[in-house]
C-alpha cells in the first residue's frame, strides 16, 4: 500500500527545509541551498520568492570570488524584521532577558541581581513578569512582532507542563511560569532546563564535534548537563534527562545544597570547592554563592603549590570522572564541553578526573575521550533559548506559508 503526501504537508515540509538551511549556514545561494536539501532548483526558487514576498527572506548582496567565474550567486538570508523572541533565564541570585530578532542577533538585554534564595515566590514571580514587560517595551522591538518566549530555568522543568518544577536557587518550585506570562501578555511561551539550552547553543554551532553524540557539563555553583545523542536533545519526560549534578557520587557523603548526601554537585559545585578549600566540615551548610572572583582566586591558589586548594579542585575531578565513566558504561563515550566560571580551572581538575574515568566500566577508551571549555554559560543559554524559539517560529509558523501562517500570528 503506497501512502500519499498531501500537498500541503509536502510544501510545509519543503519551505521547512529551506528555512533551516538559510538558519544555519548563513547566506547561502539558491545552488547551496538545492546541494543541502535535496530539492530541485525550481522548488528552491519558487519557495525562496515566496517567502521573499513574505518577508521571511531577503536577498543579501553577493561578493565575487576568486575562485568563480561568471556572475556571482546572490545568497538569501533571514529578514530580521520578520519576527523577534525574548529569551528569560532565571538562575541563582540573577534574572536575565533578552530580545533576539529573528535572524539571531540580540536588540536588547538586561540583567538583574536577585536573592532568589530569600525571595517570597509572588514577588520572584513579578520580578520575572516586570522584566519582560519593559524588553517588550524597548523601542528595538518597535518594528518587530515577538511570536515567542523561551524561559530557561536551573533545576528540573517540565516542558510539557511548561512550569518550573524544582530549583535549588529557590525554596519556591511547581511555578507555572509559562501560563502566567502567556496570561499577562498573549504570547506562547516555553519553558526549559537551563543546561539543555546549553546543548541546544553547542548543536547549532555546526561543526563536527557537536553533529551526534556529546555533552554539556554546566560547572558552576550548581553542577548540571546537557546531553545530545544521535543529533537529538535527550530530554526525559521531564526534560531534566541530564540531572547530572544530583547524581550519587558517595552514599551519605558530603552535604549538597539541594538537601541530600552525597550528591557530584557536594564535592564539584563551587560551594563544595570553597567549602573544601578551606577545611571545613563536608557536612558544613553550603554557601549560598560564590563570588567569581573569589573562585578565581582560589584557582590560582592551587596552580601556587600543593594545599587544601588543590587538594579540593582533585576532589572535584574525581567526583566528575567517577560519574562520568558510570555515564560512559551505559552510553558510548562521547566529547564533553565544560562550561561556566569551573571550567576556567579545568587544568586543575583534569588530572583527577581522567584518572577516575579510567578507573570505570566506561572509561576503557578514556585517552580518547575528548574535553572542551566554555567559561560564559549565560551566553550559551541565551543562545540555546533563541536557536529554540527561533526553530519553532520556522518550522510552526513560518512553514505553513499564508495565509495559514499569518492567522497563526494573528490568533
Amino acid at each position: 500500500m503506497t501512502v500519499g503526501i498531501r500537498h500541503d504537508d509536502l510544501r510545509r515540509r519543503n519551505r521547512a527545509m529551506v528555512l533551516a538551511a538559510v538558519r544555519r549556514s548563513g547566506q547561502p545561494s539558491r545552488t547551496e541551498i538545492t546541494a543541502i536539501t535535496g530539492l530541485s532548483h525550481s522548488t528552491i526558487s519558487a519557495i525562496s520568492s515566496d517567502l521573499i514576498a513574505e518577508g521571511i527572506l531577503r536577498e543579501g548582496r553577493s561578493e565575487p570570488t576568486a575562485s568563480k567565474r561568471g556572475r556571482p550567486q546572490v545568497g538569501l538570508q533571514l529578514d530580521p524584521s520578520a519576527a523577534a523572541v525574548l529569551t528569560v533565564v532565571l538562575s541563582l541570585n540573577l534574572l536575565t532577558a533578552a530580545a533576539i530578532d529573528y535572524a539571531g542577533k540580540v536588540l536588547a538585554e538586561e540583567t538583574c541581581r536577585l536573592d532568589t534564595l530569600s525571595l517570597p515566590r509572588e514577588a520572584l514571580i513579578t520580578e520575572c513578569v516586570e522584566m519582560v514587560r519593559r524588553r517588550l517595551g524597548d523601542r528595538s522591538l518597535a518594528e518587530h512582532r515577538v511570536l515567542r518566549i523561551a524561559f530557561a530555568v536551573q533545576g528540573t522543568a517540565d516542558s510539557h507542563a511548561r512550569t518550573m518544577l524544582w530549583t535549588p536557587i529557590t525554596p519556591h518550585g511547581d511555578i507555572p511560569f509559562a501560563d502566567i506570562l502567556e496570561k499577562a501578555f498573549g504570547i506562547p511561551v516555553i519553558v526549559e532546563n537551563d543546561c539543555n539550552m546549553m546543548a541546544v547553543a553547542l548543536r547549532w554551532r555546526g561543526t563536527d564535534r557537536y553533529r551526534d553524540d556529546f555533552i554539556a557539563v554546566l560547572l558552576s555553583h550548581g553542577i548540571g548537563m546537557g546531553i545530545v545523542l544521535n543529533g537529538e536533545l535527550f530530554i526525559g519526560t521531564q526534560s531534566s534527562g541530564g540531572e547530572f549534578g544530583h547524581m550519587i557520587h558517595r552514599p551519605k557523603g558530603a552535604l549538597c545544597r539541594c538537601g541530600r548526601h552525597g550528591c557530584v554537585e557536594a564535592y564539584a559545585g563551587n560551594y563544595a570547592i570553597w567549602r573544601n578549600a578551606h577545611g571545613l566540615d563536608e557536612n558544613t551548610e553550603p554557601a549560598a554563592d560564590i563570588p567569581d572572583d573569589e573562585m578565581l582566586s582560589l584557582a590560582e591558589k592551587a596552580r601556587a603549590g600543593a594545599g587544601p586548594e588543590r587538594d579540593a579542585y582533585e576532589q572535584a575531578g574525581s567526583a566528575l570522572g567517577y560519574s562520568l565513566g558510570s555515564l560512559f558504561s551505559v552510553i558510548d563515550p562521547a566529547p564533553v564541553t565544560f562550561v561556566g566560571i569551573g571550567a576556567t580551572a579545568f587544568d586543575l581538575i583534569e588530572p583527577a578526573l581522567r584518572r577516575a574515568i579510567a578507573e570505570t566500566a566506561g572509561g576503557q577508551h578514556s585517552e580518547s575521550i575528548v574535553f572542551a571549555t566554555e567559561p560564559k554559560e549565560q551566553i550559551l543559554i541565551r543562545e540555546g533559548c533563541a536557536m529554540r524559539a527561533l526553530t519553532f517560529i520556522d518550522q510552526e509558523i513560518f512553514a505553513l506559508g499564508s495565509p495559514a501562517a499569518l492567522a497563526l500570528q494573528e490568533s
